[in-house]
């Protein structure tokens, strides 16, 4: 998939095909508005950094994360705008004949039902289908089990630990990402390597818990919290043993694909009693993977 940032898109470079949405996630209702687009024109960083900081939430998905979803449905190009406070200014009108008509040359939008942009969230999906110089595809909310799709409450069963709930309402397993950092080493002492990442507090980290996961290939499993076994005055902490691996990640960035939750986070009262569950973690976190994801036994 090609990525090109709005101003170095050759106007009238056309035609297009262009869903539209910040897609945080992209989870389903975002996979129902790609549908069919060749082109995906999204913002970063979110349009709410810049209007209210304030109100920004956590995001779902880094960038990286999110073109790579993006990529996997089919699409041939992500157009990025740099979302500043001169674009946020821009009319919806403006939006509408500068970037979609003359820019990208679109015959062809979709958007989801409660899309708003241009300065003040004027702009509408029903403002898109007034314009004849393309056709507008408005699409409704999507629901999975009586629950409507959104990206706010996907945060919230990720905060909560849910991360096979979340699965439900993203299309695949929620994706963490982060940079592996070196850590004190206990966990190689007790017998159970692993790769450290700090969250980002721009970014949704799931709820304090041991989790089944999968990372770089490997079945792996997964400690979030703050290791109360141990006074190590750390903050939260994302700990992964990719389960068969020997090797050295430090420096590198890690892509965790969490599957679900095992257990919350306890204190133990030994070493012995913590590496006794750490070791009926690593057996259940691969039977879980090679249930959901057929990894083979190694």
């Amino acid at each position: 998939m090609k990525v090109t940032e709005l101003p170095d898109v050759e106007p009238g470079s056309g035609p297009r095909n262009v869903a539209i949405g910040t897609f945080d996630g992209v989870h389903l209702g975002h996979r129902e508005v790609i549908r069919g687009a060749d082109t995906v024109l999204t913002f970063d960083p979110h349009p709410l950094s810049v209007i209210h900081p304030e109100a920004t939430p956590k995001l779902i998905s880094p960038f990286p994360v999110k073109r790579d979803l993006i990529a996997s449905l089919g699409v041939a190009e992500m157009v990025v705008i740099p979302f500043d406070r001169g674009f946020s200014e821009q009319s919806a009108e403006e939006f509408v004949q500068d970037v979609l008509i003359d820019r990208l040359g679109a015959e062809r939008v979709s958007v989801g039902e409660n899309f708003r942009f241009g300065q003040g969230a004027r702009g509408t999906a029903e403002f898109l289908d007034s314009h004849d110089q393309f056709e507008t595809r408005v699409v409704p909310l999507v629901e999975v089990a009586g629950e409507t799709v959104s990206s706010s409450h996907i945060r919230g069963l990720i905060a909560a630990g849910d991360v096979a709930g979340a699965a439900e309402f993203l299309g695949e397993p929620f994706l963490f990402e982060g940079e592996v950092v070196s850590g004190d080493r206990r966990g190689r002492e007790l017998g159970v390597p692993t790769a450290n990442l700090v969250p980002a507090d721009a970014y949704v980290a799931p709820g304090h818990g041991v989790y089944a996961a999968s990372a770089n290939g490997y079945a792996t499993a997964v400690n979030v919290g703050v290791r109360p076994t141990f006074d190590s005055g750390r903050g939260l902490l994302v700990e992964a043993h990719l389960i068969g691996f020997d090797g050295d990640l430090y420096g590198q960035q890690l892509r965790i694909a969490f599957l679900e939750r095992m257990r919350g986070e306890k204190r133990f009262d030994s070493v012995e009693a913590l590496v006794e569950q750490m070791q009926q973690d690593v057996v259940h976190a691969r039977e879980i993977a090679e249930r959901l994801l057929r990894f083979p036994t190694r």
